[in-house]
């Protein structure tokens, strides 16, 4: 097959990797960075409404996690997939893996339907008794699950573009969609300039509003601009196998995901047991992190389609460059996130009109939780180089640790001593055992894969 050498994204086997990897995290980063802001603006706005409200949305948080999660992951696998074949050199596979990934948002999206129309109520009593607080987190959520083609399609497309290289078009989209859900939020949630007051309502429409807006603008990048990959649809053909590879590294990165999902679930059934304070501060703390680990999953973006090019095109210096490189960046980030919790948690907590009794719980709360950030830099990144050389599993094994096995066991085993702090101990014990688990995993498989042994001096 004829070499793609002249194509643009040949930029990730010849530019020096630090500035190449930050040429190409950056974009990425800062759309995180704003999608973060959203997600924290969009709470602090249905905080004005009362905690009722707050407490809906936070409950609602698992829901919106896995759609993101569904999407994040398809997405993800079809990176991984792209980013391999253009190292080899296989054009023709590379293209159909933009098709197939679309058809595979559009599935998703139509399950999703279902999720939200049959199962969201019986969710929802499961952790309230409140008509108020059922009424809200079921409209909200019910509204985002019915409406997620947008996020489903958009996300595919941007993880299509960071795959060849691109960087600036979902940094563009991603941004485009979070200023139009800021800018929609008040007007819907409060009904400002004529517009009907909708309540959490509101958010959930301003939210899908941001969502199709993204989608819009993914799609006239894809079609009007040239790129290493095209969506070719003229004699599409299904390929079983091509799904296969996709969710090989795909459906890993979902369940991954998704355990975000499950965590806060259980917790939130251990929290319930305090207080709905508590569950409100969860979801609070987790708004607030995403400010952290937003910007880290945006290096991430960048980072893998380096790895799998790399690795495909059997360039093993550029490989653990990236690798090394990566490491560094999330370290860096991660301990200036840590800092801040450190340093400002009461600030923090003031964003959300905390009362006298969040302050309370949640001051020592954050400063507790904070100290899991630089071990989980480590089990980031080399999660990220498993699923860019296609070892999916790996990455799901230290994700199962970190988000499910660990967190969830140690807080069950400490909050009936500890009370809540037992809950916060959690995640800095799960964290540091996972990123144990990470290295020793990583020294295991470079056992296997001759690439990323070290070359001798």
């Amino acid at each position: 097959m004829k070499p793609i050498s002249n194509l643009p994204e040949n930029k990730m086997g010849t530019r020096p990797v630090f500035p190449l990897l930050l040429s190409m995290a950056f974009p990425a980063m800062l759309s995180m960075f704003i999608q973060s802001m959203y997600n924290v603006v969009d709470s602090m706005f249905v905080a004005r409404i009362g905690e009722d409200a707050l407490t809906a949305v936070s409950l609602a948080f698992p829901i919106q996690n896995l759609l993101l999660a569904v999407a994040v992951g398809t997405g993800v696998g079809v990176n991984s997939y792209i980013s391999r074949k253009l190292g080899e050199g296989n054009q023709p596979e590379a293209d159909s893996a933009v098709s197939h990934g679309l058809l595979l948002a559009l599935l998703s999206s139509a399950a999703f339907v279902i999720l939200g129309l049959l199962f969201i109520r019986p969710f929802f009593s499961l952790y309230t008794d409140s008509e108020t607080v059922l009424a809200l987190g079921v409209g909200y959520t019910q509204i985002v699950t019915c409406a997620c083609f947008g996020m489903q399609l958009h996300i595919v497309i941007e993880k299509v573009l960071q795959a060849t290289g691109n960087m600036v078009y979902p940094m563009v989209m991603q941004a485009v969609g979070a200023i139009v859900n800021i800018i929609l939020d008040p007007i819907l949630i409060f009904g400002l300039f004529g517009a009907p007051a909708l309540g959490v309502n509101g958010a959930a429409i301003a939210t899908v509003i941001g969502q199709l807006a993204s989608m819009g603008l993914s799609f006239w990048f894809l079609l009007s601009r040239e790129h290493a990959v095209a969506l070719r649809l003229r004699g599409f053909r299904f390929h079983a196998r091509t799904v296969r590879d996709v969710y090989a590294v795909g459906f890993p990165s979902i369940v991954m995901n998704s355990l975000g999902s499950v965590l806060v679930m259980g917790l939130n059934g251990i929290l319930v047991g305090f207080s709905n304070m508590a569950v409100s501060l969860f979801g609070v703390y987790f708004k607030l992190q995403s400010f952290v680990f937003m910007p880290v999953s945006g290096l991430i973006q960048g980072a893998m389609p380096i790895m799998g090019y790399n690795y495909g095109a059997g360039n093993r210096k550029r490989l653990q460059d990236a690798l090394s490189a990566s490491l560094l960046v999330a370290a860096l980030i991660m301990a200036a996130g840590a800092a801040v919790f450190l340093l400002f948690p009461a600030g923090l907590l003031l964003w959300f009109d905390a009362s006298k009794e969040m302050l309370a719980a949640g001051v020592p709360a954050l400063r507790i939780i904070c100290l899991s950030y630089l071990p989980a830099a480590v089990s980031f990144i080399i999660s990220t180089l498993f699923q860019a050389i296609g070892r999916g599993f790996y990455s799901l094994l230290i994700s199962l640790l970190r988000q499910l096995l660990l967190t969830l066991l140690f807080a069950f085993l400490l909050a009936p001593a500890l009370g809540l702090t037992g809950v916060w101990i959690s995640f800095p014990l799960a964290e540091a055992i996972a990123a144990g688990a990470s290295l020793f995993l990583l020294a295991r498989i470079r056992r296997e894969v001759p690439l990323l042994r070290r070359e001798k001096a």
